[in-house]
C-alpha cells in the first residue's frame, strides 16, 4: 500500500496554504470566494483531472501512444441541501494522429486504472468522452 500526506494551514479568513513534498498552493477557504485560487470543489476537480493526465502519461509509452498534446475539461455540479456534489463530467480532448480505435483504448485505460478518478466515480456519477483535439484552420 502506498500512503499520501499534505498539510494545510489557515493563513487568515481568505485563504489556506496547501503544502506537499517541496509544493505549496494556495486554496480559497473564503466563505464569500476569491478568484486567485482554487476553492475546494475545483480543488477535487483538478484531482481528477491531474489523476486523468497522470494515467495518459503512464499508459502512454507502454501503448506506443503518439501524441503532441491533451487538454481535460472537468464540470462539477453541487447541490446546496446536504452539500455534495452530484455529477463530475469530463472531456479528454487529445491532439493526436492515431486511430478512433486507439483513442478508444487510451480512454479505456485512463478509466481503468485512476485511482482518484476511480474513487470519485464510486461516490459520484463520473461521466465522460475522450476525443481528437481539432484546431480550426487557419
Amino acid at each position: 500500500m502506498q500512503s499520501y500526506t499534505m498539510s494545510a494551514t489557515r493563513l487568515d479568513s481568505h485563504g489556506t496554504r496547501m503544502s506537499c513534498k517541496a509544493a505549496e498552493l494556495l486554496a480559497d477557504t473564503d466563505p464569500a470566494g476569491r478568484t486567485d485560487a482554487f476553492n475546494p470543489a475545483e480543488l477535487l476537480l483538478a484531482s481528477v483531472a491531474a489523476c486523468m493526465m497522470k494515467g495518459i502519461e503512464r499508459v502512454t509509452p507502454m501503448l506506443s501512444f503518439s501524441l503532441r498534446g491533451v487538454t481535460i475539461h472537468v464540470t462539477g455540479e453541487r447541490q446546496d441541501a446536504p452539500p455534495r456534489m452530484t455529477r463530475i463530467d469530463y472531456e479528454i480532448l487529445v491532439d493526436t494522429d492515431e486511430t478512433e480505435r486507439r483513442l478508444e483504448l487510451l480512454h479505456q485505460n485512463v478509466r481503468k486504472y485512476g485511482t482518484i478518478s476511480n474513487t470519485i466515480a464510486r461516490a459520484v456519477p463520473l461521466n465522460g468522452t475522450l476525443g481528437r483535439l481539432t484546431t480550426a484552420a487557419g
